[in-house]
Order: C-alpha cells, then structure tokens, then sequence
C-alpha cells in the first residue's frame, strides 16, 4: 500500500477495534509531528517574536490567572 486511497481503502476492510487502534496510531504521529515543528520553529527563532509580545503582556499586568 502507498497511495493514500489504498490505505483508505484497507481501513475500511478493519474490524471496529483495529479501526480504533489505526486511529490512536494517527493522534500519535500527528502529536510527534506537531512536537517537531515546533521545536524547529523555537530552534529557527520563529516563535521569538510571540515570546517576547507574551513576556510584555505578562509585565504590563495584562495576563489573566490560569484556573
């Protein structure tokens, strides 16, 4: 299987259970995926500036307590 309407398929031929199992393999890799990303970005210097405005905010006062 290498196209995704291959796999697609496949998944339709699962069983519930297996079909729940390929699910959480998916919010796995997506959740790794997103973890890389952002740790490129913070390394790359992309997040510096959202940072920095939130660090201001949070001296201005302007931050609101967290429940």
């Amino acid at each position: 299987m290498s196209t995704v309407a291959e796999i697609e398929s496949a998944i339709k031929n699962l069983k519930p259970r297996e079909i729940r199992e390929v699910g959480q393999l998916l919010d796995e890799l997506r959740e790794e995926l997103w973890d890389r990303q952002i740790d490129a970005d913070a390394k790359a210097g992309r997040l510096d500036k959202m940072i920095a405005k939130a660090k201001a905010g949070y001296r201005a006062g302007k931050a609101t307590p967290f429940p």
